[in-house]
């Protein structure tokens, strides 16, 4: 295998809302770097990227699939990922190892919701992208209103590389043709469409000059702020070389000052040539990231642990392969000859038949074989993979996704890898008794492949309750079941995952005063219990349980530790209706120590018996999953979808117009959005769209309450 330069390597993932166009974007790539022989097509399920044939099945993307391909000198590590929300893990583990994203945008439906929840997972890593305003071609396309919403919508700072020439299908008076290029001032076509590799480039014809000309402006305009040898140009009045405007793009973009915006139609082999050349030209190769930056466990000894004592010291990974071993594990395939571990390697260089540290387990891991992740299949194998790869490993046992592998004599900790909490849970049991081992099994093995999907048995019941994102998440699993593991199951009633909270502020006692083996145990502890809530951006961090002391408690440290310890794991358990508990903040008042007979165990149980105490006197809140909606339809639906979603005990937050289509901005509660899809397709007679992912929880009506408490 020859080592390409890291300077000549482009780790990419392509994003976007469901049905935007990003397989069909993949796949004109593959075609046009000569990977493949002709274009796949998402409708017939011949897509290299989407090879499971559940995917095949629905014509959408459900796991995340990487392909390697040359692009003139570079060689592009590329990775498809969904755009159905139940599947955003697919899109937070792929934006955790890239450096660079293209996020395509359709140019009919413009910036939807998940294209915002896409953006704002790129903002959170720090990964900088390019646009791609795709289907041009479609009826109501519209690049400048796209181009706009990007910028308004989405807080970026788009610049144009690229404008349209003309826009909508062939019947329309001015169909989309081709793009104008406005850093070479060229008029670009593609005479040979989808299966034609060629680029045919021209003046620019003189009714399209004007135009073109004000965009050239704006696009010099923009990139003055980002250098000053342009400025100085541009205000002297003298011509700006193309090498100038490309190194200021490449730079700005880096830095994540600006979003290049290439277009065209990925479907009809428009624009894509283009795109590739944008990619190679303007997004980092690893060398253009910033060092990667971990807890460096050697200077901390074997403890691993962190106090105010000894804090974490800071540990930095440059891309070099000179540098110790550093990778981390994003991705789980399950196969029968071994689970492959897709990783991103960071630093230094890792070979088969080697052993590495699993740094947050502190357990040795044997590095069997690498192979070159192709989509799912692992068809190359490796002598060697660098600094900048990402490469599939068989041999791992103890990792999981997030997991650091290192060097063993240079440990180690990168930041892991978080994922949204599940949503909705179903009861599934196996048909006979003889597959309830096989299905346990099953499930653990996908748990470990979608860090989003929970299995537990319910020891009551006997009955496995999995989680997950969604209904259309737990459908795909439960059809794996059936077609790759031939498991028939009973599956019960979605449920949804409700939480709990207390109405009011209260304060409680607990007393332990027991005689055990013979010894007295004596502890009094106060408590003060209170819903609380934080915002802002530290929010989702925030444990759902919050504990505290005040200053003049009259407890000994070592009792304090272990009541503030004992009360974070009450908080960890269920409230009174049997659900989890959050937004809550227990404070220790106060206690009684005995001069002889307090002990841990006491204190431990005065604690418990304080939290119950308050838990019952303050008296439960339930909190029920709100789903922001965004639904678009045509205006002669509206008001019936309104209705229907008014009855749903959905608030309408704005109504917009977004070319013929209305577009309602709701949120509704989880648990009345079950089978919502067929009912909006009946009513819409198939013309309306939606997408949903979870908002927040709000407090559920009291009927929904009294349900659970059972006064029914």
């Amino acid at each position: 295998m020859t080592t390409v330069p890291l300077e000549k390597i482009r780790n990419i993932g392509v994003v976007a809302h469901i049905d935007a166009g990003k397989t069909t974007t993949t796949e004109q790539m593959l075609y046009l770097s000569g990977s493949k022989h002709r274009v796949g097509a998402v409708d017939k399920g011949t897509t290299t990227t989407d090879d499971d044939s559940e995917e095949e099945e629905r014509g959408i993307t459900i796991y995340s699939a990487c392909v390697q391909f040359p692009w003139k000198d570079v060689t592009i590590n590329l990775i498809d990922t969904p755009g159905h929300v139940d599947f955003t893990a697919e899109v937070e583990r792929s934006l955790r190892v890239l450096d660079g994203a293209v996020v395509v945008f359709s140019a009919r439906e413009g910036v939807e919701a998940q294209s915002e929840t896409v953006w704002r997972q790129a903002d959170k890593y720090g990964v900088p992208r390019i646009a791609f305003i795709n289907k041009l071609d479609r009826e109501g396309a519209n690049f400048q209103t796209v181009f706009d919403d990007i910028g308004d919508r989405l807080g970026a700072k788009p610049v144009a590389l690229q404008i349209p020439v003309g826009e909508g299908p062939a019947h329309v008076a001015d169909p989309f043709r081709g793009v104008i290029d406005l850093v070479r001032m060229k008029f670009i076509t593609f005479p040979e469409g989808r299966e034609g590799r060629n680029v045919q480039t021209d003046p620019i014809p003189d009714e399209l000059a004007e135009s073109a000309e004000l965009w050239h402006e704006r696009l010099l305009e923009t990139l003055c702020d980002y250098s000053n040898e342009l400025i100085e140009l541009v205000l002297s009045e003298e011509p700006v070389p193309e090498q100038l405007v490309t190194k200021t793009i490449r730079e700005a973009t880096i830095a994540q000052q600006i979003q290049p915006v290439i277009c065209g139609s990925a479907l009809h082999g428009l624009g894509v040539n283009p795109l590739l050349d944008a990619v190679a030209a303007y997004l980092p190769n690893p060398l253009e990231r910033p060092p990667v930056e971990g807890t460096d466990l050697k200077s901390k000894g074997k403890s691993k642990t962190t106090s105010n004592e000894n804090p974490p010291v800071l540990g930095i990974r440059k891309p070099d392969p000179q540098e110790p071993f550093c990778g981390l594990v994003f991705k789980i395939l399950p196969y029968k000859t071994g689970d492959l571990y897709w990783v991103r390697i960071y630093s230094g260089e890792l070979k088969p038949n080697s052993r590495v540290l699993n740094s947050g387990k502190d357990k040795k891991e044997n590095v069997a074989q690498l192979w070159r992740i192709h989509a799912a299949k692992k068809d190359e194998q490796l002598t060697s993979a660098r600094a900048g790869d990402i490469v599939g490993i068989i041999g791992l046992r103890e990792s999981v996704t997030g997991d650091t592998i290192c060097a063993t004599r240079a440990p180690i900790l990168l930041e892991s890898i978080e994922f949204p909490e599940t949503v909705l849970s179903m009861a599934i049991e196996s048909e006979n008794t003889t597959d309830r081992k096989k299905l346990t099994e099953t499930l653990a093995m996908l748990r470990k492949q979608d860090p989003t999907f929970q299995a537990l048995e319910n020891e009551e019941t006997g009955q496995t309750i999995i989680s997950g994102m969604g209904e259309l998440h737990l459908e795909v699993i439960q059809h794996r079941l059936k077609r790759d593991f031939n498991l028939d199951v009973k599956v019960h009633k979605p449920r949804v995952s409700y939480r709990e909270t207390v109405g009011q502020m209260v304060e409680a006692e607990g007393e332990c005063n027991r005689l055990l083996a013979g010894v007295q145990h004596t502890a009094k502890v106060r408590v003060q219990l209170e819903p609380f809530e934080m915002r802002g951006p530290l929010a989702k961090q925030a444990p759902p349980v919050i504990t505290t002391n005040v200053i003049d408690h009259g407890l000994t440290p070592q009792f304090l530790s272990m009541v503030l310890e004992e009360l974070e794991i009450a908080g960890q358990g269920s409230g009174i209706l049997g659900f989890p508990l959050m937004r809550l903040k227990v404070t220790v008042l106060g206690g009684e120590v005995h001069v002889s007979d307090s002990s841990e165990i006491a204190f431990r149980t005065a604690a418990n018996v304080a939290f119950n105490n308050a838990l019952h006197q303050a008296g439960p809140i339930l909190l029920e999953p709100i789903m922001k909606l965004e639904l678009a339809t045509p205006g002669e639906h509206v008001g019936d979808l309104v209705s229907d979603l008014q009855q749903r005990r959905a608030i309408i937050h704005q109504t917009e117009s977004r070319g013929t289509d209305t577009v309602l901005h709701a949120e509704a509660p989880l648990a009345n959005l079950f089978g919502y899809s067929s009912a909006m397709r009946s009513l819409s007679q198939g013309r309306a769209s939606c997408s949903m992912e979870p908002s927040c929880y709000a407090a559920a009506p009291e009927e929904v309450m009294k349900r659970f408490l059972g006064e029914e």
